[in-house]
């Protein structure tokens, strides 16, 4: 992936994207996704599928990725909220889950051999997994991602700001 001013390259199609910044926090985020309340992005690539994978806020909440495994295998069915795997950061250590309902369609297998993609490319070489089906209802349009973000990032500031205060 290769952030062009307002374009992210994400082979081999160029994909716009929308600035964002809050506090020391700056991304371009995709216009065309849809985006969840836990932080993961969705792209329609077909008439049902959706490739899904981690925003760059999720990826910065995890660190450097380490290890990322998947339980499922493609053809199985998927609920939203089920978990799909899991992923290790050296800041945490998560569930992946999955965002829509459908059937599993697979693991992005560039993963396996360079899962340091998820952090350094999110919208392009780092995507989690796809799915046949339809996104979750809680999935919002990137405005109200950016009013989620922004929740969000002052939260931690806050507890950040009173974890300091004597």
């Amino acid at each position: 992936m290769l952030n062009v001013g307002r374009w992210v390259l994400d082979v081999p199609r160029l994909v716009p994207t929308s600035f964002y910044k809050r506090s020391n926090f700056v991304t371009h985020l995709p216009t065309e996704c849809v985006y969840s309340p836990s932080h993961y992005w969705l792209a329609k690539i077909g008439d049902t599928r959706w490739r899904v994978g981690f925003t760059k806020f999720a990826t910065r909440m995890l660190g450097e990725i380490v290890e990322v495994r998947f339980e499922k295998t493609p053809g199985l069915p998927l609920a939203s909220g089920e978990i799909v795997g899991s992923i290790e950061g050296f800041k945490a250590i998560s569930d992946l889950y999955s965002c829509a309902d459908g059937i599993f369609a697979g693991a992005n297998p560039g993963l396996a051999q360079d899962v340091g993609a998820i952090s350094d490319a999110p919208y392009g070489a780092g995507w989690l997994f796809e799915i046949d089906g339809q996104p979750d209802a809680r999935c919002m349009p990137l405005d109200a991602y950016k009013s989620l973000l922004d929740t969000t990032i002052d939260r931690i500031l806050e507890k950040q700001a009173s974890d300091e205060s004597p």
